[in-house]
């Protein structure tokens, strides 16, 4: 009687391998300073497109991706940016949040909390993937903001959980900035 033990086993040891090769994967890559600013594009909560190319070759720009419209941390960051809106405009610098929410979610967060700049709607994750900000394993971006130059180069980064961080930091990486 002859085994069927070697073609069970072979289906076994490549979904091993897979899975192994997986958790053993490297990160996404996280622009850096210096580094070409991914050239994406989305959707913004007006359904309209909106493309890197085209604001990079008008403003500075502040990408900023965060976890989820009208949690309490992602409204502290937006309120903050919205506050500041003047003093970075008159730096010449467009603001755009990136999360996995839709636009109707996108239109609420800015109607309920007067948001004076567009959110994209990343509901497929591409351009959380491009800048390499995905939470392990979500369907949730991380909080990094990402201070885009007229070079369309990477002009300073902020990773860091604290909402309050972002607008301090983005606000002295633009004044660095316009200096240069």
């Amino acid at each position: 009687m002859k085994s069927n033990l070697p073609q069970v086993l072979l289906p076994v040891a490549l979904g091993l391998m897979t899975g192994a090769s997986l958790c053993l994967a490297q990160p996404a890559h996280i622009p850096k300073v210096g580094e070409a600013a991914p050239l994406v594009s989305g959707k913004t909560e007006k359904g309209e497109t909106w493309k890197l190319t085209d604001a990079k070759s008008k403003h500075n720009v502040i990408l900023y991706f965060y976890p989820k419209d009208d949690t309490p941390g992602c409204t502290k960051e937006a309120c903050g940016f919205r506050d500041s809106m003047g003093d970075l405009k008159k730096l010449d610098v467009e603001v755009v949040g990136i999360s996995f929410d839709s636009e109707e979610s996108h239109r609420a967060f800015i109607e309920k909390h007067k948001l004076n700049f567009s959110l994209l709607a990343d509901t497929d994750g591409k351009i959380t993937d491009a800048f390499g900000v995905r939470s392990p394993g979500r369907n949730v971006a991380r909080r990094v903001s990402f201070l885009i130059g007229k070079d369309g180069k990477i002009a300073h980064v902020t990773d860091s959980p604290q909402a309050d961080v972002h607008l301090s930091e983005m606000k002295e990486a633009v004044a660095k900035l316009k200096k240069n």
